[in-house]
C-alpha cells in the first residue's frame, strides 16, 4: 500500500516538480510558489462578507474590503487543543496523545504540508539531528502532516540522499482527518494541507509561542531553541523578561519603568 502511494507521488513530482502546493489545485497537481507574489495571496479560511467603502473618501480603485476577523481567542496563552492520533516512531506504529506530556515535558509541535516533498525533509531531519539538545531542555518534538502512517513509514524507510528521512528521533503524527491541523488554525481549507505552523507548549499544556510560515519558507531550529530557552527562563524567573535576541547567559530585563533602565544602561 505504501509503495504504491510513494510511486504515484514520485511519478507526479518527477514529471512536473513545479506543480507542488498550488493555491488552487486538483487532486493530481500541486505547486510551490517561486516568487514573492505567490506568497501574498491571503489565506481564506471561510467566506467573509465584503463591505463597500465610502466612494467619496476612497479612490475608485479601492472599493471593497474583506473582513477576516474571528471571534475565536488566539491560541497563544490558551490551553493547547488535545488530540490522540496514530504516529510512526522507530519504524513502528504508535499512539500519541498530547495530554500525556502535561506536567512532564515541554512540547515542540510542528506541522508541515506533505510527505515526499522538498522543504519538509530539511526541517524534519534538522529537528531530529538536534533532538538531544531539546531533550536536555526537557522537551519533546512532534511532527504532524495530513499524510497516513503508511506514507510516513515509507518516507522514514527512504534514505536521506534520495529525499527520505531515515530514522527519526521523534514521532511523525498522521492527521488524515485534518482535525489537528484545523484545531491549531493551520489548515488550508481548499487544499487540505497545513501551513508550516510551529507551537511551543509548556508543561502546563499552555501554548506560549507560535509561528506560521507559508509553504515555501522553512523554519529555523536555532530560533525555535532560543525561544524555548527564553520561555523557560521567564517561567523560572517570573520577575524578569527577555529582550530581543536574548540567549542564555545574557542580561535580562526587569519589567519596571525604573528598574528596566539598568538593562538599557548596560547595553
Amino acid at each position: 500500500m505504501a509503495s504504491s502511494a510513494v510511486s504515484a507521488s514520485a511519478a507526479l513530482i518527477s514529471s512536473n516538480p513545479k506543480t507542488l502546493f498550488s493555491p488552487k489545485f486538483s487532486s493530481s497537481s500541486f505547486f510551490i510558489p517561486n516568487s514573492p507574489n505567490a506568497l501574498r495571496k491571503p489565506l481564506r479560511t471561510s467566506s467573509s462578507p465584503s463591505f463597500p467603502l465610502n466612494s467619496r473618501s476612497h479612490s475608485s480603485r479601492c472599493t471593497t474590503f474583506t473582513v477576516k476577523a474571528s471571534s475565536e481567542l488566539p491560541l497563544v496563552g490558551n490551553t493547547a487543543p488535545d488530540f490522540e492520533a496514530e504516529a510512526v516512531f522507530d519504524q513502528e506504529f504508535i499512539k500519541v496523545k498530547l495530554s500525556e506530556y502535561i506536567g512532564k515535558k515541554y512540547v515542540i509541535l510542528f506541522f508541515y504540508p506533505l510527505d515526499f516533498t522538498f522543504v519538509c525533509p530539511t526541517e524534519i531531519t534538522a529537528f531530529s539531528d538536534r533532538h538531544g539538545e531539546f531533550e536536555e531542555l526537557n522537551t519533546e518534538i512532534l511532527g504532524v502532516s495530513v499524510d497516513s502512517v503508511f506514507s510516513h513509514l515509507a518516507w522514514v524507510q527512504t534514505d536521506r540522499k534520495s529525499g527520505g528521512l531515515g530514522d527519526l528521533k521523534y514521532p511523525l503524527i498522521s492527521d488524515v482527518t485534518k482535525s489537528i491541523s484545523k484545531s491549531y488554525g493551520v489548515l488550508i481549507p481548499d487544499q487540505g494541507i497545513a501551513l508550516r505552523g510551529l507551537f511551543i507548549i509548556d508543561k502546563e499544556g499552555v501554548i506560549q509561542h507560535s509561528t506560521i510560515n507559508n509553504l515555501a519558507i522553512g523554519r529555523s531550529v536555532d530560533e525555535t531553541k532560543r525561544t524555548l530557552q527564553a520561555l523557560q527562563y521567564v517561567q523560572e524567573n517570573p520577575d524578569e523578561v527577555c529582550p530581543a535576541g536574548w540567549k542564555p547567559g545574557e542580561k535580562s530585563m526587569k519589567p519596571d519603568p525604573k528598574l528596566s533602565k539598568e538593562y538599557f544602561a548596560a547595553v
